[in-house]
């Protein structure tokens, strides 16, 4: 049987979503990886601040995604201070719209990509690093020719997290997307739309669909070796 247009359209849809996702998480998550893995400054006060910098970062990992996403709801709503932001600034309200569902998917995924991108450059540690600026390499060339290529398998790992991760969200999509057909309403949604509908060969294939792309995208990680510590 084959997919019908809604269907279609949230896979196309969560497809997009994911890929953009991917992208910026992997923009924004790389800075901060590095800094969090580089030696701890002798500053107590600096030392503070990257502990709970990391904190920030993981706690979408045990927050609730019903907490995450409200919370998001009331920032990025009209009396929030990302929405009244959003309104001067001309660009309207991010809630139930694509832009919105970017943002919070940024901020729910990105331990899956700063983790793995993080453990990748603390392996590196310290030695390639110094023997490039005895070569006169500055520390941008450094970054890019030496720490970026040694840390490639995370980057793969990480790459391949954040958007499988992506792909699955289903309580903050609810909770900033909402469920509008071609506009929000991405894979997950439509699985429950056709669970709540009791149109379970429907809900069967799609939801089949992504338990084979989970488990396939699992199973080449960890044969390469790039799976994330247990």
């Amino acid at each position: 049987m084959e997919f019908s247009a809604h269907d279609r359209a949230a896979v196309l849809l969560t497809l997009e979503l994911a890929s953009l996702v991917t992208v910026l998480l992997l923009l924004i998550g790389t800075p901060i990886a590095w800094w969090l893995a580089r030696p701890a400054s002798p500053h107590a006060v600096l030392r503070a601040f990257k502990t709970v910098v990391g904190a920030v970062v993981t706690l979408p990992l045990i927050l609730p995604p019903a907490v995450l996403g409200f919370y998001l709801l009331v920032l990025m709503g009209p009396q929030g201070p990302v929405g009244q932001l959003t309104q001067a600034l001309g660009l309207g309200l991010l809630p139930f719209t694509f832009a919105g569902l970017v943002v919070a998917s940024v901020i729910y995924s990105m331990p899956f990509v700063v983790q793995p991108l993080q453990q990748a450059f603390a392996a590196i540690g310290t030695l390639p690093m110094q023997a490039a600026a005895t070569l006169r390499a500055s520390p941008w060339d450094a970054f890019v020719t030496v720490a970026l290529p040694l840390a490639r398998p995370g980057f793969i790992t990480a790459a391949v997290l954040g958007f499988a991760h992506t792909v699955g969200e289903f309580g903050v999509v609810l909770m900033i997307g909402g469920n509008i057909p071609g506009k929000t309403q991405v894979l997950s949604m439509a699985i429950y739309n056709h669970v709540e509908a009791l149109e379970y060969a429907d809900a069967h294939r799609l939801a089949g669909g992504l338990l084979v792309f989970s488990f396939a995208v699992l199973l080449l990680l960890y044969r390469r070796g790039w799976g994330p510590t247990p």
